[in-house]
């Protein structure tokens, strides 16, 4: 008699509980109507993926253009005194080095009416100012002369173009203060429970 009335109560207790956790069961969870964001993201410009392409393809069409895509103005006037300057030496040493040739082939030919064997004030001397083995040594400065002035404005020209492609890339770069940790909230849609966390970002 005793052990059925300690059956019944313990099924009774039994019923309750499994009412007790239905009802939770059944009771919908309503999440709030507002949810706190984390107000410390901020959502960075997309990436354009061809700007690096289209600043070199500018500076490759003509020089500085490039630059002025970019929004670096103040790089536009450095392209041009640099190449201006390469052009300048290979222009004058170039210059030179046709004069140094043409007094040499006339001395080769017999004459003696190259510009060397005149002064300032266009009076014939007896001796050139300008012998043939410093004709031959002239024409070597200057035509080594010009070709490095020339290599050097093409260097010029090729760092214009990098330039342009690695300062549209710098410029998509982010390099704000959401690099690092950053805290954030969301709402989870499962148990409609807040969640907070901290984000970790690599960009590679």
């Amino acid at each position: 008699m005793l052990n059925r009335s300690l059956a019944i109560c313990v099924f009774s207790c039994l019923f309750c509980l499994s009412l007790i956790a239905q009802e939770k069961e059944n009771t919908i969870i309503t999440p709030k109507k507002e949810v706190v964001t984390d107000s410390l993201v901020v959502i960075s410009k997309p990436i354009d993926a061809l700007a690096p392409a289209k600043a070199a393809f500018y500076s490759a069409v003509l020089p500085g253009l490039g630059q002025a895509y970019n929004k670096q103005y103040w790089k536009i006037p450095i392209v041009y005194g640099a190449l201006g300057a390469g052009i300048y030496f290979y222009t004058s040493n170039n210059k030179e080095y046709n004069r140094y040739r043409d007094a040499y082939k006339s001395r080769l030919a017999g004459f003696k009416n190259d510009e060397f064997y005149f002064d300032v004030n266009g009076n014939q001397l007896q001796e050139p100012r300008v012998t043939t083995d410093g004709l031959q040594r002239g024409q070597k400065f200057y035509r080594r002369n010009k070709d490095l002035s020339l290599l050097i404005t093409v260097g010029i020209y090729a760092l214009n173009i990098i330039d342009a492609n690695v300062g549209a890339h710098l410029m998509q770069y982010n390099i704000n203060e959401n690099l690092s940790l950053v805290p954030h909230y969301y709402l989870n849609n499962i148990d409609g429970k807040g969640n907070t966390g901290l984000t970790l970002n690599f960009n590679f």
